[in-house]
């Protein structure tokens, strides 16, 4: 089994990049806000993971263990594969599915790209347990309906979760709680 890769970047691609390692070139499956941050000519080291199958080898690529490790336990989802398993770890950060997990929200999952409400509650069953909140302060764990509120209205206006969660946490704490206020808030996170 491919542990991790480390060499120069060749090229950078929508969902993956290519690494030179020994005169070969890699080409490594990788979430989106990764590949936001990386350019040709770079060295990079990522922790790898290698699916293989009768007509393919596919070798995915992230930044910590931690990814690593949500991307294996997503795998073991019923009906998740390698694709859909980097379409979430492209769209959440491992913070938002912790979050997701220890508050139970499934709609959380569904936001992502190709995942329905039925995929988003077998995700959320089968992380229940082997995902703690550890690490998340307990208000992080749990948003008011005022913040889901806002966290979907910014969902739905096309920004990630995380970038979302980005803008929920930049608003004021003595700012006003209602919802049009905190997202009006939420929105000039994203202009300056």
């Amino acid at each position: 089994m491919i542990a991790s890769i480390q060499g120069e970047v060749l090229e950078v691609g929508n969902d993956s990049l290519v690494i030179s390692l020994g005169g070969l070139g890699l080409r490594v499956f990788a979430p989106a806000p990764y590949l936001d941050q990386i350019h040709p000519g770079e060295q990079v080291f990522l922790y790898t993971h290698l699916i293989v199958r009768e007509e393919l080898l596919a070798l995915y690529g992230f930044e910590t263990r931690d990814v690593r490790e949500f991307f294996n336990l997503l795998l073991g989802v019923d009906g998740v594969g390698p694709r859909t398993a980097l379409a979430v770890l492209s769209f959440l950060s491992t913070d938002a599915i912790r979050r997701a997990v220890v508050s139970e929200q499934a709609d959380v999952f569904s936001r992502v790209p190709g995942i329905g409400k039925r995929t988003a509650q077998k995700i959320l069953l089968h992380l229940q347990g082997r995902i703690t909140g550890e690490g998340l302060g307990e208000q992080a764990v749990r948003l008011t309906d005022l913040e889901a509120e806002v966290l979907g209205a910014l969902t739905a206006l096309g920004y990630s979760i995380v970038e979302a969660q980005a803008a929920l946490q930049a608003i004021p704490r003595d700012a006003p709680q209602d919802a049009e206020t905190r997202l009006r808030l939420a929105l000039q996170y994203f202009s300056s």
